[in-house]
């Protein structure tokens, strides 16, 4: 049984910044590649970023490049978003995810373990 548990969503202004944290339980997953994802309603779960297994690789939506930041720390079996300079449109239930078996994708399906979401609300 895998865990994953996001935290530190909340409300912010428009150009301010908030840090998401995911927390994995229930097995060691330094080899896996995590992810985030956000949706809205009405709209399909939307890639946002995703780092290797290592932490030397990231990929990012262009819509968040420059402005967000994963990484995460094996030792402590967590993965963050810093997002800075945050706008209306980043408002979504955000989403940590595990692939274990692959390299880093952008594809929902293969994502093996999701979190519950966190929201996150940028207000104008």
């Amino acid at each position: 049984q895998v865990q994953l548990v996001e935290s530190g969503g909340g409300l912010v202004q428009a150009g301010g910044s908030l840090r998401l944290s995911c927390a994995a339980s229930g097995r060691t997953f330094s080899t896996w590649v995590m992810g985030w994802f956000r949706q809205t309603p009405g709209k399909e779960r939307e890639f946002v970023a995703a780092i290797s297994w290592t932490g030397g690789r990231t990929d990012y939506v262009d819509s968040v490049k420059g402005r967000f930041t994963i990484s995460r720390d094996n030792a402590k079996n967590t993965v963050y978003l810093q997002m800075n300079s945050l706008k209306p449109g980043d408002t979504a239930v955000y989403y940590c995810a595990a692939d274990y078996g692959g390299g880093m994708t952008r594809v929902r399906d293969l994502y093996d373990y999701w979190g519950r979401g966190t929201q996150v609300t940028v207000s104008s």
